[in-house]
């Protein structure tokens, strides 16, 4: 898959307008599929300064999501990880931009430690407020996981995450170390073998700048089982939108700007294009 303008042919100067943002000229980096794992990637792609860069100037998560429908949304994540996961030890969340899923589990589990990696340092003192009076801990470096004690956490949540790293498996074996006996990672992730991705093809918003793999059910659960987690579940999930958002991406596939065309903002639950995949060790 690639767009008609392929980011690998210009510069990080010439991408910077594109890396945020969905109303514009639709520029990703070109994608080819593994042979032998079946993952969807990008060949080529940013540097990790470059990817610092970038970043550095981004935009908390879904922003242009009113917050009852994302609130929504990481509510049904986090019911899903309650049914599967232990409830106490500690809590290890990467990219909880303000702590939606964190707060759910302040009032809900028995964690003794929150662990929580984000990059965005614009966001941390919200972070830190959702997590009440519990013993948390908040870092900017993702890759580094090393305060977190070895077997001590019960639930692992990475939202959006595993598809923005330039090495998945390499985050997923940290990630395992730090798991107690019987603890889960939950991962919520694009399914590029949805029914919409096939709809909208090369203009559906995860084939983007900041995605350099994107996956389906089959890739997700080999390259989870290639870091030697034991249980690998993969299900569909709900995500709230409101009206006027999926009226906007509908005529945005066929290159129309509603701009700001009154629309009804009733938010809907619906199965579209993404998936959960829960792993224990």
């Amino acid at each position: 898959m690639s767009s008609d303008q392929r980011a690998e042919e210009l510069s990080l100067d010439q991408l910077r307008p594109y890396w945020s943002g969905l109303f514009k000229e639709k520029i990703f980096f070109s994608y080819d599929r593994c042979a032998m794992c079946g993952v969807l990637f990008a060949p080529t792609y940013f540097s990790d300064e470059q990817l610092g860069q970038l970043y550095a100037d981004m935009a908390p998560n879904m922003e242009m999501v009113p917050t009852a429908a994302l609130e929504a949304t990481q509510r049904g994540y986090w019911d899903v990880a309650a049914k599967a996961a232990p409830l106490d030890g500690g809590y290890l969340e990467i990219g909880p931009d303000v702590g939606y899923i964190v707060r759910h589990a302040v009032a809900e589990a028995r964690f003794d430690h929150y662990w929580l990696f984000e990059p965005n340092g614009a966001v941390h003192d919200a972070l830190a407020a959702a997590t009440g009076d519990k013993p948390h801990d908040i870092a900017f470096e993702m890759n580094d996981l090393s305060m977190v004690p070895d077997g001590s956490v019960g639930l692992a949540v990475m939202v959006h995450v595993l598809d923005h790293l330039l090495d998945p498996r390499a985050m997923l074996e940290r990630i395992r170390v730090k798991l107690k006996p019987g603890g889960l990672v939950m991962i919520v992730t694009h399914n590029e073998a949805s029914l919409l991705r096939k709809v909208m093809a090369s203009r559906w918003p995860p084939f983007c700048l900041q995605h350099p793999e994107i996956y389906s059910p089959a890739s997700i659960k080999n390259l989870v089982r290639r870091a030697d987690y034991q249980k690998v579940e993969v299900q569909r999930s709900v995500n709230y939108f409101p009206i006027d958002f999926m009226i906007r991406q509908a005529a945005y596939t066929v290159g129309i700007n509603l701009g700001k065309t009154p629309l009804p903002k009733t938010a809907l639950g619906l199965k579209l294009g993404n998936m959960i995949t829960l792993a224990h060790v």
